[in-house]
């Protein structure tokens, strides 16, 4: 009996640690900053031609759409995201 309680307890300590090592979703303020730069972002797009990519998610200016992606991503692939849309803009302009 005293083995399979500490059993338990160890088993329930060994996972307690291991799910802060998981994927965590931004939270709503981190969102909404988010997905107010990445309407920014596109429509600077949308006004150079050389940028206008205009296609996908990526390129929408709904807002509402980047915001409910972000809030289910991972805080790095949100910054991903920023990041790839930041360095298409900045080497389009330089065309």
């Amino acid at each position: 009996m005293l083995k399979c309680l500490m059993t338990l307890i160890f088993s329930t300590l060994a996972l307690s640690l291991l799910l802060p090592l998981g994927a965590h979703a931004a939270d709503p303020g981190f969102c909404r900053d988010y997905a107010t730069a990445a309407v920014r972002q596109v429509e600077i797009s949308r006004s150079t031609a050389a940028c206008n990519r205009g296609v996908g998610p990526r390129w929408t200016t709904d807002y509402r759409v980047h915001f409910d992606w972000c809030l289910g991503a991972n805080p790095a692939a949100v910054e991903a995201e920023r990041g790839a849309r930041t360095n298409w803009i900045r080497s389009c302009r330089g065309m």
